[in-house]
């Protein structure tokens, strides 16, 4: 199916699945479902209330929410009133939230609950465009309450507006690894060309439901998952909390997995922890399935005593992982980095399709995708249709890897009020710089080899990219975080943060004591972190591994400033916290 604008989705969506569940939120031990047609109904009343609000086109409505039920209504009433959606995250700190409004020049701004509420209040004092600051808690008689705009809205009823495919959608400010926050300019044809791009390549439909825990704030959550799943009139349950997912996978039993490969790199620590403590036969049984699964993918010919070991795995191990996730898991959509080969290859394994993609938030957001009728894990598919993928070898230098660049419908408008960073990624041709580097196969596949920026030369003059390898680690159970760090320095070093749990568990079972503080200092421990190490980094370059480490306590997480809200590290900020500690290893 083609559509022209977000508009037209919803609209199309809520007349022909009216009756079908859309979204599920948990409430008091049990999950409620809103319609198609009731969050239809909502949408209209939400319009009317923002028209008498005085919005329309051209202007910005900005929210500060997780995903909810509202924060979809909102979305879908700003679009049909010609104006532009702009998402903000509620672990932002304040100053962040008082830039974008300021920046994008917001005229309503929402809040998901009254604490959010009161940091911001009094931004209209200071934002000259800022007009309205609403709450989505309260009851109807708070004329700043999301149930008072509902009541207006119904009193007020305004037609939708059907915007051009030109015309803004919204803003999804950049995560601002290296400064303040780009507002990226998306139309709707922008997302329209997406969502279109995945029906002409996946078959999902109306009976398919995720349990939905990436942020709408960001493309990959919202484009993938909230406007690609309304367009099939499929549903969403919304998780509660992350640290929940695994029981809610439980509850809900999905079939589709929207998720970044942190998520998958748990489950597969999880698991992999789990059959560790299994009988060896159980274990022997375990490899040599996985093996086998992956033989049957790449079609190579089974033995039937591997097929034999093949349907006992599955029936003693792999169908238990399945139900722990609710049984009815079909596909694995991973997006937003890099998922481990290793780990890619263990999902797939257990009988859940994985399909990784490529793609920024700059184009809206997949560019590539592994889809039915083309798949290879370790690479990020083919580009979607309408799109085409150039390698640019000369802005690296390498006869076999290059600069990704992204020619398509789905490339932004620009960043809102920065000519000069449109001019270095935006090419007079249409094309979009997207700053990573990789290669085309002679398929058509799209495989990534690392970022341009996070590129940095050794004093023996290799280039090193360090994500790659720190993916690879961060698959040891021992290892929760890490960043290499090695630009214009003899050699690469690391600081690591453990993995606390089962640290803890490993020095026990060796008759280490102490606190994380004296574990970390401990030489065993010392020892047993770079046996991880050499292990997970075996199949690297020599100048790629690390020399020296050290260990910290603090975890890199958004509330420390080390994490941007789309779980990326800010290396600027954790040298500048962690810099002394990295200076000492080259002493």
């Amino acid at each position: 199916m083609k559509f022209t604008s977000l508009v037209d989705l919803f609209e199309k969506s809520c007349q022909t699945y009216g009756s079908r569940d859309l979204f599920g939120t948990k409430r008091d031990g049990a999950w409620q479902w809103v319609s198609y047609a009731e969050v239809k109904r909502q949408v209209d009343a939400a319009r009317g209330g923002l028209a008498a609000l005085g919005v329309g086109k051209g202007d910005k409505v900005c929210i500060i929410s997780n995903n909810r039920v509202e924060w979809a209504v909102l979305a879908y009433a700003t679009y049909s009133l010609g104006a532009a959606y702009v998402p903000m995250y509620e672990a932002q700190h304040a100053d962040e939230w008082e830039f974008i409004v300021d920046d994008c020049g917001g005229k309503v701004l929402v809040a998901a609950n009254r604490a959010i509420f009161g940091k911001i209040k009094d931004f209209p004092g200071r934002i000259q465009a800022l007009q309205h600051v609403l709450c989505l808690e309260g009851d109807a008689n708070d004329p700043t309450s999301y149930a008072h705009l509902l009541e207006k809205g119904k009193k007020n009823s305004a037609a939708p507006h059907f915007p051009a495919g030109s015309d803004l959608a919204g803003l999804i400010y950049t995560s601002g690894t290296t400064g303040k926050p780009k507002g990226v300019l998306l139309s709707h044809g922008n997302f329209a060309s997406n969502v279109s791009a995945v029906h002409e390549i996946f078959p999902m439909d109306a009976t398919d439901r995720s349990l939905s825990f990436l942020p709408w704030a960001h493309s990959f959550g919202q484009t993938c998952e909230l406007h690609c799943l309304l367009s099939m009139g499929a549903s969403m349950a919304l998780n509660s909390a992350v640290d929940k997912l695994v029981d809610e996978l439980g509850e809900v039993k999905p079939t589709l997995l929207f998720s970044v490969p942190r998520i998958f790199n748990r489950l597969y620590d999880k698991i992999t922890k789990d059959i560790s403590s299994k009988p060896a036969p159980i274990q022997m049984l375990f490899k040599s399935a996985l093996k086998t699964a992956a033989a049957k993918r790449d079609g190579k010919p089974i033995s039937f005593p591997d097929r034999i070991k093949l349907a006992l795995a599955d029936k003693l191990i792999f169908s238990k992982v399945r139900g722990r996730l609710g049984g009815n898991l079909k596909y694995a959509f991973s997006g937003g980095a890099a998922l481990s080969r290793e780990v890619a290859e263990f999902i797939d394994g257990l009988g859940i399709l994985v399909y990784e993609g490529y793609g920024l938030t700059e184009t809206s957001p997949i560019a590539t995708a592994n889809c039915p009728s083309g798949r290879k894990i370790g690479s990020v598919g083919r580009a979607i249709p309408g799109v085409k993928i150039v390698i640019d070898k000369a802005a690296t230098g390498d006869e076999n890897h290059g600069e990704i660049l992204v020619y398509g419908p789905n490339v932004m408008q620009g960043y809102h009020n920065r000519p000069e960073e449109n001019q270095k990624v935006l090419l007079p041709d249409g094309g979009f710089r997207t700053g990573d580097m990789g290669h085309l196969d002679a398929d058509g596949f799209l495989w990534i080899t690392g970022r341009i920026k996070e590129q940095y030369k050794l004093e023996n003059g290799k280039y090193v990219v360090p994500a790659p390898l720190e993916e690879q680690l961060k698959l040891s159970r021992f290892i929760t975080n890490v960043m290499i760090f090695g630009d214009n320095k003899p050699y690469n070093v690391a600081l690591i943060v453990p993995d606390a749990e089962s640290l803890k568990e490993w020095a026990a079972a060796n008759n280490i004591t102490g606190s994380m503080e004296e574990l970390i200092k401990n030489p065993k421990v010392r020892e047993k972190i770079g046996q991880e190490l050499e292990e997970y980094s075996k199949d690297f370059r020599a100048f790629d591994k690390i020399k020296k480490f050290a260990l910290i306590p603090e975890d890199f997480t958004i509330q420390n400033e080390m994490l941007t809200p789309s779980m990326k590290l800010k290396r600027r900020n954790v040298l500048q916290k962690w810099g002394a500690e990295i200076e000492a290893l080259y002493q």
